[in-house]
Formats: structure tokens, C-alpha cells, sequence
């Protein structure tokens, strides 16, 4: 299939705070990224325009030098990356781009995630809280552990359609009634403590709504789920993650948290894992989604990545044809298909089928952190160094209709 676009690419080089931000192209398949030409720019608010051009099955990039790019929001033709070194406002179609950072609303510079619940920018960080951007006019409204949140590091944020806005945290997950931001009584935390072990671990990762409204959570400790003011959950002994005689040959991290977390080291000792030295634990859940039937997915650190129908649980892994065991993202299209950012690329899954795609296809990097899906056309893919746009018509996304 020939897939044919007309961008304006802007090649950007911004210094900022010593890292190095730069937009590129790529033709086809090859193992990596060319840059069209680079111009310094004084003020990391500007950029240089380059002229229009035409490719065939061209991937783009987005690099940011010696940082990782944690979080994609896809908004129309903007699209936002949250990296280790502040939140990037990215123009596609003018190529203008914009970075956003401690010293201009953020109260820390490393993002976790970037969404939009409703007109505004949403972006949860790495000991910062919760800081919200108005777009019109550039102004920043921050949450902190003082308004009640449960702890200043924000992993993701939901709200689901009763209203309610609920933040993951790493010291439980709170849940603001009515999505009331701004009224101290409507916010409410969940740590294991009072919700009697419901919620299993109170390093909160991920959440989803389910299609009957409940909300799921990715915890260190395994699977939990809120609905009806009733809490349920699940781990590795459930059925949760792959079994390490399973995945021992395709671990590729032998560095283990464990040994240098003392949090780490006691969940694997309280999960019964202190004897295996590599990075695999089944019940941390580094990722989360619900497809469009209500099935869970589960991302875990080595274990592979997990369905739940609600009663039956299945595992894919290496073995399988995924691309690594570590699944650090999840994201589900208007097709049905899931998408899977790994520790060695990216897959997509669609009718008992895998397709991949890595760093030998074009991929900037083969740790996909981040996945952001636009209305069709393509999506980008964050990873350390930046991130890659992948078209439509690249293999293995035209042939599902």
C-alpha cells in the first residue's frame, strides 16, 4: 500500500536544560534517523520552519536528546510529549513547537502522563503533583499532596463517565468526587490500609474504566477493581503474568530493582520472588487498558502481558510472538486493536494475531515507553531519545479493516 503525505517539517534544535530537541525524517526501513537540517534557537518557545515535502512511507521523529519520552497525547493536530525534561507542545502541521517546564507553570520536570479530560492539558509528575494548563491563555493551575492528594508523584489520571476524577499516585490512588479539583471535601484517597487490602498495593500505575463503569487499577501488588464502593483484586497466584520457567530465557534485564529498592525487595519477598535475581515480578503492573469487548490488559515487569475477561486470564509472552516480556505501554484503537510498547518494540494486537515493529523497521528506540493515537492516520511511539510517527500505511496496519 502506498501511503503518501505532505508535511511542513520543521527541524528544531532548542537547548534546554542541557538537553537537545530535534525533528526529523526518515524513508522507509532502515535503523536510523536522519535529520533534514538542524538551526539553533535562542528561545525554546520558537522554531525554525523548513520547507514542505513529500514522502512515501515515511516515519518522522521527534528527538530530545538523553531523555525518555514517558507520556503522548495526540490532540487533533498537536500533539504533546511528556519527557524526562518537561512537557513538549508539538504543531504538526505549522511544525512550531513549544516547551514547557518548571520555569513556566510545571512544578517538576519529569512527566508521567499527558491527557485531556476535558479543554484543558492535564500532566502528572515525577514529584510535582498534578499541573493543568489552560491552552488559551497559557496559565497553570497545580494539585499537591495540600489539596489531598496521596503522594506528589502522578502516574496517570481518569475520569470516568460518572464524573469522578481519579489519580493514581505511589501512595494510593485518590478519587475526586464529582471531579471537583477545587473542593477539599470531594477528594478522597485509597491506600491499602482503609480499604482493608482491597486495593493490594498502594504503588498505583494505571487505571481504566470498564464498560459497566468499574474502574480498574494497576497496582506492584497485582489487579484491583473498585464498583459499587466494593473493592476486588487479583495477582500472579490468580493468574496474573506469565511463570518465571516460562519467560527465564527472554529476560534481557538482569538488573533488578530489588536490589537497590528497599520497596522493591519487599514486595518480591512478600510475593515469594526474593530468590529470583533478574527483573521479573508478575504481579507489577507497569501498564493498563480495556478493549472495546471489556477485557483487561495487563503490561507487567517480565511477565508478560495479561488479558482478564473478569473470570479467565490469559498470558501472552515472548513465546508467543511478543516482542519482550516487559511491557511498559497500552493503548486500544478505534479498531479494536491493542497496542503494546515493550522493552524491544512495539506490537499490535488484532484477531489472535501480532504484528511488530522494531528498531530494524525505523523504530528511534526499541524501549517504547509512550504510545499516542491519532484519528486514523498514524500514531507515535515515545521511547528514550524521542519519539517516532508511524503512518497508517506502514505494514501490518492497513490489512485491518
Amino acid at each position: 500500500m502506498r501511503w503518501l503525505v505532505s508535511i511542513s517539517l520543521v527541524v528544531c534544535l532548542a537547548v534546554v536544560g542541557g538537553g537537545a530537541y530535534l525533528l526529523g525524517h526518515h524513508q522507509g526501513k532502515a535503523e536510523e534517523a536522519k535529520a533534514l537540517e538542524a538551526a539553533q534557537v535562542a528561545n525554546p518557545s520558537e522554531s525554525v520552519a523548513a520547507g514542505e515535502t513529500e514522502v512515501d512511507k515515511d516515519l518522522a521523529y521527534l528527538q530530545v536528546g538523553q531523555r525518555n519520552v514517558k507520556a503522548l497525547l495526540v490532540d487533533g493536530s498537536t500533539t504533546w510529549l511528556g519527557t524526562s525534561g518537561g512537557l513538549i507542545e508539538f504543531h504538526l502541521d505549522t511544525g512550531e513547537h513549544r516547551v514547557h517546564d518548571n520555569r513556566s507553570g510545571l512544578l517538576s520536570n519529569g512527566v508521567f502522563y499527558v491527557g485531556k479530560p476535558d479543554r484543558r492539558i492535564w500532566v502528572g509528575t515525577y514529584g510535582g503533583g498534578l499541573s493543568i494548563l489552560d491552552p488559551q491563555n497559557g496559565t497553570w493551575q497545580n494539585y499537591n499532596i495540600p489539596n489531598g492528594m496521596g503522594d506528589a508523584f502522578v502516574y496517570d489520571v481518569l475520569q470516568s463517565r460518572s464524573g469522578d476524577i481519579w489519580i493514581a499516585t505511589w501512595s494510593g490512588v485518590n478519587r475526586i468526587v464529582g471531579g471537583k479539583l477545587d473542593d477539599d471535601q470531594s477528594w478522597e484517597l485509597y491506600t491499602v490500609e482503609n480499604t482493608q487490602g482491597g486495593l493490594p498495593n498502594d504503588w498505583v500505575y494505571g487505571l481504566a474504566e470498564g464498560k459497566n463503569g468499574e474502574i480498574w487499577l494497576a497496582t506492584e501488588g497485582g489487579l484491583a477493581r473498585y464498583r459499587d464502593e466494593n473493592w476486588a483484586h487479583w495477582n500472579h497466584a490468580d493468574g496474573l503474568g506469565a511463570a518465571f520457567e516460562t519467560v527465564e530465557d527472554d529476560i534481557e534485564f538482569q538488573s533488578d530493582p530489588a536490589r537497590v529498592s528497599d520497596h522493591h525487595a519487599r514486595q518480591k519477598q512478600e510475593q515469594g520472588l526474593e530468590d529470583i535475581q533478574v527483573a521479573y515480578n508478575p504481579n507489577y503492573i507497569v501498564s493498563l487498558a480495556v478493549d472495546l469487548e471489556g477485557r483487561v490488559w495487563a503490561g507487567t515487569w517480565g511477565g508478560g502481558l495479561s488479558q482478564f475477561d473478569g473470570e479467565t486470564w490469559r498470558t501472552l509472552t515472548v513465546k508467543d510472538g511478543l516482542p519482550a516480556n516487559h511491557v511498559f505501554a497500552l493503548e486500544v484503537d478505534s479498531q479494536g486493536r491493542v497496542w503494546v510498547g515493550t522493552s524491544r518494540g512495539l506490537a499490535w494486537l488484532f484477531d489472535n494475531r501480532i504484528e511488530t515493529f522494531g528498531r530494524g523497521d525505523g523504530l528511534l528506540s526499541n524501549a517504547v515507553f509512550s504510545i499516542g493515537l491519532d484519528d486514523g492516520s498514524g500514531a507515535w511511539a515515545g521511547g528514550f531519545g524521542g519519539a517516532t510517527w508511524l503512518p497508517a500505511g506502514v505494514e501490518g496496519f492497513a490489512d485491518v479493516q
